[in-house]
Parts: structure tokens; sequence; C-alpha cells
């Protein structure tokens, strides 16, 4: 009997254990639950009166995909309240997909609401989602198409404060323009910035002036300049739509032609003097030479008169030269010395007296 009322015991502390184990399991789960409700209730409010399409264990997923439910929610309900219901893709799971990408999703949705609102542009949210991928401001290409951006050539806080370019009478212009471009969103991806855009247009300025025949003509008509360069296209595979290029200024610089072909004068000039100094230079050298080979004839002819008075002595030991033959060729010799000498001075002695 005792053990029966013993086990009878045993069971009911085992179910009150049991029992109170599952109140705290339940009061645990309770507490989570509105721990939940009390963080996601005012999101969820938002999103039932907003007509957002989200709900309170999307909320929670988000939690748990590690994505900021606030960010999610109040861009979806600026989606939903600009009206942008037929957007098939932009829905909660495409917003969390480009947040977890690293995407700015509220840029993203302001940009679609301004283009919406310009009525002008289409802008698809994919289009506006890899726009912000690629590094680039998605809204501030809207505005940019929506209002056209300005931009000075050359760029501010250049070197040069205006482009200087050379017409065909030689005469320096110095030019500065602004450029008004408006974004094209559909280049914008993979499109060339600004510095192309101030970088085309100074080239094709440049080029106009220079095909210009006189300076004249370009400062009577400066608009030349602007239908010239617009005609070349200057905008294709940027990220710009040329509007316009208005020419702010134009001076008048230096004669280009005049400098160089004075310079090309003084460069003539020099190498005329080169050439000049080469050709006197030779001719030194050649009087040089010259000179030496007198010397030499001078010196071989000294050595040959050395030799007439051994020839002689020879002759007279042998008997081949007598003393009257040496005296007639002395006296042949002082005549002819004598008539040299007559000749010098000018005609025969009776002919001066």
């Amino acid at each position: 009997m005792n053990f029966a009322h013993s086990s009878l015991l045993a069971d009911g502390e085992v179910g009150w254990i049991i029992g109170l184990f599952g109140a705290v399991i339940i009061l645990v789960g309770l507490m989570i639950f509105l721990a939940i409700f009390a963080r996601y209730f005012k999101l969820w409010i938002q999103c039932i009166l907003t007509d957002a399409g989200i709900g309170i264990w999307d909320l929670l997923a988000m939690t748990f995909r590690k994505v900021d439910p606030n960010v999610i929610v109040q861009s979806k309900i600026m989606a939903s309240q600009a009206g942008l219901t037929d957007e098939k893709e932009l829905t909660g799971k495409s917003l969390e997909a480009h947040y977890l990408s690293g995407g700015n999703v509220p840029l993203v949705i302001r940009a679609l609401i301004a283009a919406r609102k310009a009525k002008t542009l289409k802008l698809s949210f994919r289009e506006a989602t890899a726009i912000d991928l690629a590094g680039r401001n998605v809204l501030e290409a809207v505005q940019t198409s929506v209002y056209p951006k300005v931009i000075d050539c050359p760029a501010r806080g250049s070197s040069m404060a205006k482009l200087s370019a050379v017409a065909k009478n030689g005469i320096e212009l110095k030019v500065s323009a602004r450029v008004t471009v408006r974004a094209n969103l559909q280049q914008l991806i993979g499109g060339a910035t600004e510095e192309t855009i101030v970088a085309r247009v100074g080239e094709g300025i440049v080029s106009a002036i220079g095909s210009a025949e006189d300076h004249r003509a370009v400062l009577e008509n400066p608009d030349m300049i602007s239908k010239a360069v617009l005609a070349r296209r200057l905008d294709s595979q940027t990220a710009f739509e040329i509007v316009s290029i208005d020419i702010a200024g134009i001076d008048v610089g230096q004669n280009i032609g005049a400098r160089l072909q004075a310079d090309q004068a003084e460069a003539d000039t020099r190498v005329a003097r080169a050439r000049a100094e080469g050709r006197r230079a030779m001719a030194v050298a050649a009087e040089q030479e010259m000179n030496a080979k007198i010397e030499d004839s001078r010196s071989q002819l000294v050595e040959s008169e050395a030799v007439v008075p051994k020839a002689m002595a020879e002759a007279f030991r042998s008997g081949r030269l007598s003393v009257t033959d040496y005296y007639k060729l002395r006296n042949l010799q002082a005549d002819t010395d004598m008539r040299r000498a007559i000749a010098s001075a000018g005609g025969p002695v009776g002919a001066k007296a």
C-alpha cells in the first residue's frame, strides 16, 4: 500500500515538472513573439497602411539575412506612394537583393520617382540598379537629364585659362567655351565621363579655328566654331548628350606665323653661317697644305743645288769641264741675272733716260 502511494506521488511530481517546463517554454516563446512583434510592429503597420506588400515574417527574415528592414520598408513605401506599382521587378526581394549587392536602395527609388515625374525619361528598375552598382550616382544622372549641366572648356582649375589655336594666317586665338550637356541614361554604363567631353570639345575648337583662312572670320562669326564642333558628334560613346556649345570669349594672341617664319629665317642663317665656316676652314686647310708642299719643293731645290758644286768638281777632275767652259757658264749666268734685274726694274736703262 505504501509502495503504491509513493508511486502515485512520484508520477505527480514528474507531471508537475513537465507542466512547469512546458509553461516556461510557452512563456519564453510568447516573450520572443512579443519582442519581435514590438520591434517590427511599427514597420508592419506602415506596410499595411501604405500597401507596401511586406509582411511581419518578411521583416523577421530580413533580420536573419542581415538586411536593414528600415531601409527596405521606407524604400518600398516611397515607391508605392509615388505610383511605381507598375514596375513588376520592383519587389521586396529585388530591393533586398540590391541591398545585399552593396547598392543604395533609397537613391535608386528616388531616381525612379524623379524619372517618373519628368514624364520624358524612360528608366526601369533594372537599369537604375545597374547604374547604381556601376558606381554612378543614378539620381544625379536623372537630374542632369532633366536639367542640363554646364561644363567649362577648359575645365575649371586646369593649367590653361583658355584654349590656344592658330588660324591659317598665323594669328593665335585664345578661346573659352561652355558646353551644355544632358545625361544619356542608356549610355551611362560604360560611357565616357566629363573629362572626355572637355577633351573632345577642345580638340574640335582647335581644329575649327585651324581650318579658318583668316582669324577675322572667326572673330566675326564665333558660331562657326560651335557649328563645326557639333557637326562632329563628339558625344558618341559618352554618358552625355551635347545640347549646345557656346563660345564664352575670344582673345587675339600673338602672330605665331610671323614668329615661326622669323625663327626659321634665324635657323637658316645659322645653317648658312655654319656651312660658310666649314668652307672657310676647308680653304684654310688647303692653303696650309699648299704651303707645306711649297716648303717641301724648296727643300728639294736646296738639296738639288747642293749637288751642283759636287758635280762640277767631279767634272773638273775628270776633264769633262774645262776652266774656259766654266767661265763661259758664269758669264752666261751673270748676263741672265742682269736681264732679270732690268726686267724687274721696269725696262732697259736707255728707256729710263
